[in-house]
């Protein structure tokens, strides 16, 4: 009885030893393999080169590199540890379809194969996925599956939905709104997995709208109410306080619509809005937009009938002008100020005027992107102007004293023409300049702010085909007999060049982006970078007009040394040399300024470049009157001629004046 008793123990007892060693066996093996690091690679690193590295062993996906700098940076990660295995509570390995599931059975779109298992466990509370969903790492490629997940309910969700609903989809969405995990979108492959997220919640909560009742479902992340008004009634009020991040206190956003909007309603209806505290900062990281929100994003489900609604958002970081309304665009995913405007700011507040519609149902505001605001650059910028505006004049003024003394040749006549129009544009500019910068912003004054935009780019296209007209009159000079065209046929050409091709470019410029507010930019009344580019309506001419300059005047210097002294093309050889010497001095000087105006664009935080730049821009005027007119020989013999004729009049005018009081006339007896 005994030995068999000890048999049968025996008999239990070994295969589960031996289970045991198998397991503590795999577990040794599992531990070395996870000792291996994975957040670098292990190929050597060359500049742009590309690195594909596995996830740890307890999650699917991979993790591709770039090296930068002799460095392996991250650049995706498809990292997941949830699978349609273990993101239900109760099910293990079983499937409620019968038999075991296989993890590969849902390579093709697992999402929406585990989204209609959910609504076939739970759809009454969409619970049974929330205990693991909360419990698993917030790593991109979970993020991903989650977002598909919520995308897919409420896709698949009927057109109604409640309030307990609403209260699971939200804890799910909350775990991967944590702001411990923002930097984690950006790994995402699929860039506009946020824009897909904000979408998804917009789209459920849309179906919030027939529940007649109070909801009011808050979460760390994300916070949802709604109110049913009717038509007596004074308006709507929905005030959310949320907490962006640990080095801020609460911020607060406000959802209000007056009792005037509401008048055209006839029966009560339900308004849904939604609070974001860091979606602002996931759209930015995902996105890799430029842009910063600096409020909560607040999201606003309204019947059609509702066509404005005011936003009070308090600012993240206090500012005290620039601020932009702004709505997001669903279908372009990008910030548009056409939905929002602002009617009232200080430094802790913005107060927006929005129009809902099926485009625009989120809502924030923004920080005005590139503002590098100095002291030194304001110093610099309007003493420079002043400098600029007065050497101007007295360049003109020199101009017009020696006119008709250096231009007694057709070719000096035309050259002439060109630098009194090169300054005469300047300094339009300089003065449009001036008043564009009076103009606080395109949100107080934009129309003023549009006129001045225009013409502050049109004169200083001007000032580049102007140069343009005097390198195309060189050419001609150079290449085809000068006396070929009448006068009249020149100058017309000239001006036609000077004024009439900026003037097709900026009608243009405005005409394509000013209809959907592009023409400006936020912060400042000059054309628009972010958006539209329109900028480079004016730096693509510009820069492109320096090279033709440069090579004309390479073209000069070729052909000008076969002219020799005392040949009949001897003395139109010296006044084209003139002319080319003003533009290979003046267009290198003005390419470089715009050249670093570009530089201020790409590197919009680099004060040396702005300091740079403004030094350039600002002394134009005073760089034209020095080579344009102070260092031309025949300018200054003429100027000498001119004072010592007036010298000599005055003199003569002083003799005849004592002769006659020494002399007086008699006058009749």
């Amino acid at each position: 009885m005994t030995h068999t008793f000890l048999l049968c123990w025996l008999v239990i007892l070994m295969p589960t030893e031996s289970c045991r060693t198998l397991c503590q066996a795999a577990s040794k093996n599992k531990e070395k393999v996870s000792a291996r690091p994975h957040d670098v690679c292990d190929g050597v690193c060359v500049d742009n080169s590309r690195c594909g590295q596995p996830c740890p062993p307890d999650a699917q996906g991979n993790m591709e590199f770039l090296c930068k700098q002799k460095k392996w940076h991250k650049i995706t990660d498809t990292c997941r540890t949830l699978n349609a295995i273990n993101i239900f509570e109760d099910l293990n390995s079983a499937s409620p379809y019968g038999g075991n599931i296989k993890i590969d059975e849902y390579a093709v779109n697992p999402d929406e194969t585990i989204a209609e298992m959910l609504m076939q466990k739970c759809p009454n509370d969409l619970s049974c996925v929330i205990s693991n969903i909360k419990h698993s790492p917030r790593i991109p490629g979970n993020i991903a599956f989650i977002v598909q997940l919520l995308y897919n309910i409420s896709t698949m969700l009927p057109t109604d939905a409640d309030e307990v609903q609403m209260q699971s989809y939200s804890i799910m969405a909350n775990h991967i709104l944590d702001r411990k995990c923002i930097s984690n979108w950006t790994f995402i492959p699929e860039k506009n997995i946020s824009c897909v997220l904000l979408h998804s919640v917009n789209t459920f909560a849309r179906k919030l709208l027939k529940n007649k009742n109070a909801v009011d479902i808050s979460d760390v992340f994300i916070h949802t109410m709604g109110t049913t008004i009717s038509r007596g009634s004074n308006g709507a009020n929905l005030t959310f306080s949320m907490r962006v991040d640990d080095m801020h206190s609460d911020v607060t956003g406000r959802v209000l619509i007056n009792k005037d909007e509401i008048q055209p309603m006839l029966s009560p209806f339900p308004v849904i809005s939604i609070a974001f505290p860091t979606l602002g900062a996931i759209l930015e990281a995902s996105l890799l937009e430029k842009v910063t929100v600096n409020g909560l994003v607040l999201s606003v489900i309204l019947p059609k009938e509702l066509k404005q609604i005011s936003l009070v958002f308090e600012k993240i970081r206090n500012s005290e002008k620039n601020t932009q309304c702004v709505g997001w665009h669903s279908l372009e995913n990008r910030w548009d100020q056409n939905a929002c405007q602002i009617i009232q700011e200080n430094s802790q507040q913005a107060v927006c005027k929005c129009r809902p519609n099926k485009l625009f149902t989120s809502f924030s505001i923004l920080m005005s992107p590139h503002t590098l605001e100095s002291p030194v650059l304001t110093y610099i910028t309007y003493i420079g102007l002043g400098i600029s505006i007065c050497s101007l004049i007295l360049c003109l003024s020199i101009e017009a004293l020696v006119w008709s003394r250096v231009t007694k040749t057709e070719i000096s006549y035309l050259r002439h023409l060109c630098i009194a129009n090169v300054a005469a544009t300047l300094l339009v500019a300089d003065v449009w300049f001036i008043v564009a910068s009076f103009l606080s912003g395109p949100t107080t004054h934009r129309d003023g702010c549009v006129a001045a935009t225009f013409f502050v780019h049109f004169f200083y296209l001007s000032v580049f085909f102007w140069m343009l007209a005097k390198a195309l009159l060189i050419l001609y000079g150079i290449l085809i007999v000068f006396h070929t065209l009448p006068k009249s046929v020149l100058v017309a050409s000239l001006f036609s060049v000077g004024y009439g091709c900026p003037l097709v470019i900026a009608v243009i410029t405005v005409a394509a982006t000013e209809p959907s507010k592009g023409y400006l930019r936020p912060e400042a009344c000059w054309l628009n970078w972010d958006m539209t580019k329109a900028l480079l309506a004016f730096v693509v001419p510009a820069l492109t007009i320096v090279v033709v300059n440069l090579i004309t005047v390479t073209i000069v210097i070729v052909k000008t040394q076969r002219a020799t002294i005392g040949s009949s093309m001897f003395q139109e050889v010296r006044a084209i040399v003139r002319i080319s010497k003003n533009i290979a001095i003046l267009t290198p000087l003005l390419g470089l300024t715009w050249g670093f105006g570009l530089a201020t664009v790409i590197n919009d935080r680099s004060l040396v470049f702005h300091i740079l730049f403004s030094l350039l821009n600002a002394f134009q005027g005073f760089f034209i009157l020095v080579f344009g007119t102070i260092l031309d020989p025949k300018i200054r013999e003429a100027l000498k001629n001119r004072v010592t004729s007036t010298k000599w009049i005055s003199r003569i005018s002083e003799n005849l004046s004592s002769d006659y009081s020494c002399h007086p006339t008699k006058g009749p007896s």
